[in-house]
């Protein structure tokens, strides 16, 4: 019995050592884990913005600098190529012309779209196109844009409508509108009807059931798809190269590809001076809807 006794010690001591061990491994796996990660994450972000630091510093660095050869970081400062870009290459009239477009393309959609995935999500509403529109919907979705290029060219000549911004207008709502109403349906599905029930118990008619009571419930997904939908048009380049006429209706796209000509190809700061005034307004917007884009994308992408 005394030998046991001793024994007993002796093991109990070399398990408590085999199971630190087996602890410190683990915490070592874990921060090997963890130092991967941070390397991944870092090569990620460098991936990511060194392109918009690279930009950006081309706008701001002269043109000898860039012509000579240049660095990472720029030796002089300049803000040449902005009072250039606006003042002579009149950038202001195609900015403005984007912030048209696109705005009034972004709301004219979301008022059709919206109501059109409301209807579509709702079995109370009986119609006979329901399957014809949804057909729609995945047609529009699955073909390219430039399969319309030639029967929207066509239209809008007979329409006598050419010079001005409502061809860009249209076929950015053609391709937009689709969009909205495939995004919303799910978001409109996933509310129970039982909330609109009791809102027309207390009298409410449909259309203050879609406007104060649905509505706010889906804010998330509009923004997500407001955003989705606005930089489509704020980025749409092969519609408005081709129904595009006048220079004074450039948008932001058709004139940084002017600038990109045999006179300027050289002048890179130039460029990149316009392609840094392109995404102020996207990344502005983007920060401060930050919040409302991420639960809107994620909250509809899964169902429960």
């Amino acid at each position: 019995m005394e030998m046991t006794e001793r024994a007993l010690p002796v093991r109990t001591k070399a398990a408590a050592e085999r199971d630190i061990s087996r602890v410190n491994r683990g915490l070592m796996r874990k921060k090997c884990i963890f130092l991967w990660k941070g390397i991944g994450l870092s090569v990620l972000l460098f991936v990511t913005l060194f392109p918009i630091y690279w930009l950006i510093i081309m706008a701001i660095r002269p043109t000898a600098e860039t012509s000579s050869g240049a660095g990472l970081f720029p030796q002089q400062l300049t803000i040449s190529h902005f009072t250039e870009l606006f003042n002579q290459k009149s950038f202001g009239t195609a900015l403005q012309n984007s912030l048209i477009n696109a705005g009034t393309a972004l709301v004219l959609s979301l008022a059709l779209g919206l109501t059109t995935a409301y209807i579509l999500s709702r079995k109370r509403f009986r119609f006979r196109l329901r399957l014809p529109v949804t057909g729609w919907v995945l047609l529009i979705r699955v073909l390219p844009p430039v399969a319309f290029v030639i029967p929207l060219y066509t239209l809008f000549t007979r329409m006598g409508v050419m010079g001005t911004r409502l061809p860009i207008i249209l076929a950015c709502m053609l391709v937009n509108i689709p969009l909205v109403i495939w995004f919303m349906v799910s978001f409109f599905e996933e509310l129970p009807e039982e909330v609109e029930e009791s809102g027309k118990i207390d009298g409410a008619t449909e259309w203050q059931l879609f406007t104060s009571l649905v509505l706010p419930l889906v804010l998330p997904g509009i923004a997500a798809i407001a955003m989705l939908s606005f930089l489509y048009a704020w980025n749409e380049y092969t519609y408005s190269v081709i129904l595009t006429r006048s220079p004074s209706n450039y948008t932001i796209p058709l004139a940084l590809a002017v600038l990109n000509t045999e006179d300027n190809v050289t002048n890179f700061g130039l460029v990149a001076a316009g392609g840094v005034s392109s995404f102020i307004p996207v990344a502005v917007f983007v920060i401060f809807a930050q919040n409302y884009l991420i639960s809107g994308l994620s909250s509809g992408a899964v169902k429960e």
